[in-house]
Order: C-alpha cells, then structure tokens, then sequence
C-alpha cells in the first residue's frame, strides 16, 4: 500500500453501524466482535464499565436505564439523554460508537485513523448534519465529507 494517509467509510446507522475502507479496488468492511455490523447501542454495566454494541444491546431488555439505542434519531437535538446517573448530549452518544468503529479499522489496518466520511439518511437537515460531523470530531475523526445516502432497505 501507499504511504499516504488512510481514510474510511463510516455508516452510523440508527440500528447497526459499519466502518469500511476502500483501496485500489477493493472494499473490506471490517468485522466488529463477532460480525461485520456493530449494534448502535452504548451502556454501562453493573461497574461502571462502557459497553458499546452488542453486549450493550444484551443488556438494554434488562437495564435500558443504563442503555442508549437509536441515538441517531436525536442528532441535531439540545436533548440530554442519561445513561446510568450522567446526562449526554446525542452527539456524545454518537461518538462513543464512532470511536469503536475507527478503533476496529486501526485494528484491521495496522495503523492510526484520523480522517474518515460519514453517511447519513437523505432527509438529515443541516443541524442533524453538523451534530454528526462534530460527533466525528469528538471521536478523534477529522470528517472530511457528510455524504447523504438515500437508500431503502
């Protein structure tokens, strides 16, 4: 490979999230855990512990009071949620599970990450789009694009 800086793909999803890298052709999505998707759900355990995908997602039937699903669904939004006894804001949320994604590329790509695109649903407005950049931000990303993708599953 080149020495020039890496750049992934990112798709925070309400549900699940996925982070990809593209190369002379080639597109590796990279597994998370046990799977290529990530569950987009951030918790904490009986200790403290942050859990982010699927073991936050085991424990959100037990304990949704220290569990967050479908954070994407507030970006934009000056709504706090709590996760145990803290309040974030949903960009916070997001970026917990964008660092785990940018950490399971650096795992599979054997070197630091720093700049990444994100997608996001067509219908996102400008604020909901800024709130997933700064998310990025707070996950170490530098975002060089907010790509929009109007796709139906």
């Amino acid at each position: 490979m080149s020495n020039k800086e890496k750049i992934i793909g990112i798709d925070l999803g309400t549900t699940n999230s996925e982070v990809a890298f593209y190369s002379a052709g080639d597109l590796s999505v990279f597994e998370v855990d046990d799977g290529k998707l990530l569950p987009s759900y951030v918790g904490i355990d009986d200790n403290g512990q942050l859990l982010i995908g699927a073991l936050a997602r085991n424990q959100y039937a037990v304990y949704p009071e220290r569990t967050i699903k479908s954070i994407k669904r507030k970006m934009g939004s000056n709504e706090q949620v709590a996760l145990a006894t803290k309040k974030y804001y949903p960009q916070e949320i997001a970026a917990i599970i964008l660092r785990r994604l940018k950490d399971v590329a650096e795992e599979n790509l054997g070197e630091k990450i720093t700049k990444a695109v994100i997608t996001v649903p067509a219908f996102f407005s400008d604020i909901q789009r800024q709130a997933t950049r700064e998310a990025g931000e707070i996950a170490g990303l530098e975002v060089l694009k907010i790509i929009v993708a109007n796709m139906r599953r």
